[in-house]
């Protein structure tokens, strides 16, 4: 598994540290600066040792104490919690390496620190997040961001656009488009068969019967009759204040939200 610190003067290469400290089950293999893992550790004093990364050796659980690098030069040193634009190419050559491993089948999955946007920016690199980043890397018209933390699991229609904007955005093709990804997402990737999805209105209460916006009458709920009368099992849309209630979101496989927050 790749892991990708993410921006060098923030947290991300301090939680790479902290994940040495523990034995892990499968290899994590981190692609960055090594000067930069050995100096933030002494600032943390935390015992590490870094081992250049092998692709051609045998995979091997993760020791505590051990960190297994991908080496990455850094352009200028960095110093935690000082933003450097001109360390952005880095931040983006360590995506674009552990994201072709990926496709590659050399890394069985990523997982990616937090990175730092209008920096990125600055540097004259147009990024608004990883999952745009990575549609854009490997070809994808239309990546699904999903959040999952245990059985919670949390899809979403848009992603990184002003909440100003999501109303533009909110078409019955792009419902039925995600909610048919998030449904093949959760058969194969989860294993769920015919997965019960619920989807949450835009407006609050869902429209109220269109006193409160006219979108989830008008828009969303055509769209979602038709993926009912496809076969699939959803449900909604729903008001977001009353879906969250334990009970209720037992009866989920997935929750579709129409914005990022």
């Amino acid at each position: 598994m790749v892991l990708t610190p993410g921006e060098p003067a923030g947290v991300g290469p301090d939680l790479i540290l902290h994940l040495s400290q523990q034995n892990w089950p499968i290899e994590l293999v981190v692609v960055a600066d090594p000067h930069l893992l050995a100096d933030r550790a002494k600032q943390l004093n935390i015992s590490v040792a870094l081992k250049t990364y092998d692709a051609a050796a045998e995979s091997r659980p993760s020791s505590a104490g051990q960190l297994i690098v991908e080496p990455l030069a850094i352009p200028n040193p960095a110093k935690a919690g000082t933003l450097d634009p001109g360390n952005a190419p880095y931040v983006i050559d360590t995506l674009r390496r552990a994201c072709v491993g990926c496709q590659t089948n050399e890394f069985a999955a990523m997982i990616t620190g937090p990175v730092h946007k209008s920096v990125i920016n600055q540097a004259g690199v147009e990024f608004t997040g990883h999952t745009e980043w990575l549609a854009q890397q490997t070809g994808i018209d239309r990546p699904v961001m999903m959040l999952v933390a245990e059985d919670m699991r949390v899809a979403l229609a848009t992603t990184h656009i002003p909440l100003a904007d999501v109303p533009t955005r909110i078409r019955p093709e792009l419902i039925e488009s995600v909610c048919q990804i998030l449904h093949q997402g959760l058969e194969q990737q989860f294993g769920i068969s015919n997965p019960r999805i619920a989807v949450l209105g835009l407006n609050p209460h869902a429209g109220e019967g269109g006193l409160l916006g006219s979108e989830d009458d008008a828009l969303i709920s055509p769209a979602l009759e038709r993926l009912r009368e496809s076969g699939m099992e959803i449900v909604g849309p729903i008001a977001a204040d009353t879906a969250f209630v334990p009970k209720r979101l037992r009866g989920f496989a997935a929750i579709l939200g129409m914005c990022h927050d």
